[in-house]
């Protein structure tokens, strides 16, 4: 068993934990997704195939039956049946209904490499269907860490809007104090209560949203997710314009291009002649003996052996044409490699100038948040000294906690374009 094989079969075995990190959820999502299974029928039909192929070797046996009604048969002159008869020899000649029932047993000696080459490309043509069946599971990645980033990012703005509702809270109950001891107005309690309100609203929305996507990770994934998911850890020393030679669908078009060599070998083996043994047997009438089938009606047994060369001259007819067919589909592949290691260069290039810029902005935002932070307290103190009326409370509310929330955005953006590149790299 290759170690394939036995990652395949340990990657079925049931997800018995809960799916917390990133590297869990795609583990997870690997198994799950329904083509997994489709490696051991990939095998299974290339194994089958060659071993039809292979069966070319076997002497190949056919049997028959035929009754024939002839106008004309074989017979001898007038003049010769007049001397037969007055010799005392009565010729009858041969009937018109002939009957044979036989055998034939054809072995195949040399055959100029086409079962072999036969072989060979339904090999090939499985390890693309392999390569095929990679490149679709690969890009399961890249959907759970859509829904998992998502994830993280709703978490946050949760944690983020509790944060603000607990704030306004607190907020709300002294101004309800001072509106009873008559130091503010009621006005102001209200506009208060109304921001919290509008809070609990938007909390709730978030509360939604994150259902939604943990039952969309869950199903995907084919496990329970309950759990917070763990925000990774960014890598400072993260890989910058690596190869990509591990990429899947770069694997996918050297199997194309070694089925396009193989099939181009086939092409050439059915140029060449084909030598065989060769044996035949029937009992029927007329025999071989066609002498005594004249002189009486009497069945036999008849049998030949030999050694045949056949040559199909017609393949040299379209055998240009198929070369020049497979010659474009290996030009075609490799372009296809061009491209796809050019649109690659470019997304690495992207993604690794999103990481460089969204931690450039994740520096801005502290130095943001530890301002709005100084400004709302101050403007809570200037509140209860009744310098600044609570619109410019809640306004100071609202631009601190908006701050928290872009660096949160920007954060989850830069884990999310470092496990992009990770993706793209194949690291």
């Amino acid at each position: 068993m290759n170690m394939r094989k036995i990652g395949i079969w340990i990657a079925l075995l049931p997800v018995v934990i809960h799916a917390q990190t990133i590297q869990q959820c795609q583990d997870a999502a690997h198994s799950n997704y329904p083509l997994i299974n489709q490696y051991g029928l990939i095998e299974k039909t290339t194994d089958a195939t060659v071993a039809n192929i292979q069966k070319g070797w076997l002497p190949q046996v056919s049997s028959y039956a035929q009754a024939t009604y002839q106008s004309d048969v074989t017979s001898w002159p007038d003049n010769m049946q007049s001397m037969f008869q007055t010799m005392g020899v009565q010729m009858e000649g041969l009937h018109k209904d002939q009957y044979r029932v036989g055998i034939d047993v054809n072995q195949t000696v040399f055959d100029g490499g086409a079962i072999s080459s036969q072989k060979e490309v339904a090999k090939r043509q499985g390890e693309v269907m392999t390569a095929q069946n990679e490149v679709t599971l690969y890009q399961i990645r890249k959907r759970v860490n859509e829904m998992f980033f998502s994830l993280l990012l709703v978490d946050e703005q949760l944690r983020l809007s509790a944060d603000l509702l607990t704030m306004l809270k607190t907020n709300e109950n002294k101004l309800q104090s001072m509106f009873k001891h008559g130091t503010a107005a009621e006005s102001d309690y209200y506009a208060v209560k109304a921001e919290r309100l509008n809070a609990e609203q938007q909390l709730t929305t978030l509360k939604a949203q994150r259902q939604t996507l943990q039952r969309m990770l869950s199903a995907f994934c084919g496990i329970e997710i309950t759990d917070h998911p763990v925000k990774p850890q960014p890598l400072a020393d993260f890989p910058n314009g690596k190869t990509v030679a591990r990429r899947p669908e770069l694997s996918l078009i050297d199997s194309q291009l070694r089925l396009t060599d193989a099939q181009e070998k086939s092409l050439n083996a059915a140029l060449m002649p084909k030598l065989s043994l060769f044996a035949q047997g029937f009992y029927g009438y007329p025999g071989y003996n066609m002498f005594d089938d004249m002189r009486r009606y009497q069945w036999s047994w008849n049998g030949i052996v030999g050694a045949r060369m056949t040559w199909n001259i017609g393949a040299l007819y379209s055998h240009k044409g198929d070369k020049e067919k497979i010659g474009a589909q290996r030009s075609m592949y490799q372009l296809q490699r061009e491209a796809f290691l050019f649109n690659n260069q470019l997304e690495q290039i992207q993604q690794n100038e999103d990481v460089v810029r969204y931690r450039k902005l994740m520096a801005d935002d502290e130095e943001i948040i530890a301002l709005r932070t100084s400004i709302r307290k101050a403007a809570e103190s200037k509140l209860q000294h009744g310098i600044i009326d609570v619109n410019e409370l809640v306004k100071q509310i609202n631009n601190e906690n908006t701050a928290k929330v872009q660096h949160s955005i920007h954060e989850i953006e830069m884990l999310k374009s470092l496990y992009d590149l990770k993706y793209t790299l194949n690291e």
